[in-house]
């Protein structure tokens, strides 16, 4: 079984936004907010865990993340917004593109998705908090 970490970094937040996919221990996917406009770490977060589920590419495989939001939104929240189009009481679907590329990638999947706490001395998680913030110098506006 495949096992990836991954992670967001945005500094400030809304600001420049990094991600990172640590897979088996190695970094394996890094990036940014693909417009180059100020993001937030939300933002990232959910790129990160869809790199991880692109890479997987259907194979089985657990997905480490500290983002408790994202695990919950594609596990739990998202299922009543799909079938009621997209919407949900009480307002608009934040970051509503990524929960969309998201939840199928997941259905489709052999994942499992597993919280963990960050900054927590968990080795995975701070090698995936490393090269988010990594990600994030690389993928400065206009450099």
């Amino acid at each position: 079984m495949i096992i990836y970490y991954t992670d967001g970094s945005c500094d400030p937040n809304p600001g420049n936004g990094g991600y990172s996919v640590i897979k088996n221990n190695e970094v394996c996917v890094l990036g940014g907010e693909s417009s180059g406009r100020k993001t937030t770490n939300i933002r990232m977060e959910g790129f990160a865990i869809i790199a991880a589920l692109k890479d997987a590419n259907g194979e089985p495989c657990e997905i480490f993340s500290d983002s408790e939001f994202w695990i919950k939104v594609i596990t739990i929240w998202s299922l009543p917004w799909e079938k009621n189009g997209w919407k949900k009481k009480g307002g608009e679907i934040k970051n509503l593109d990524i929960v969309q590329e998201v939840c199928p990638l997941y259905k489709a999947s052999q994942a499992k998705l597993t919280w963990v706490r960050g900054h927590n001395n968990d080795p995975g998680n701070e090698m995936a908090d490393h090269w988010a913030n990594e990600a994030r110098l690389k993928y400065l506006p206009n450099r």
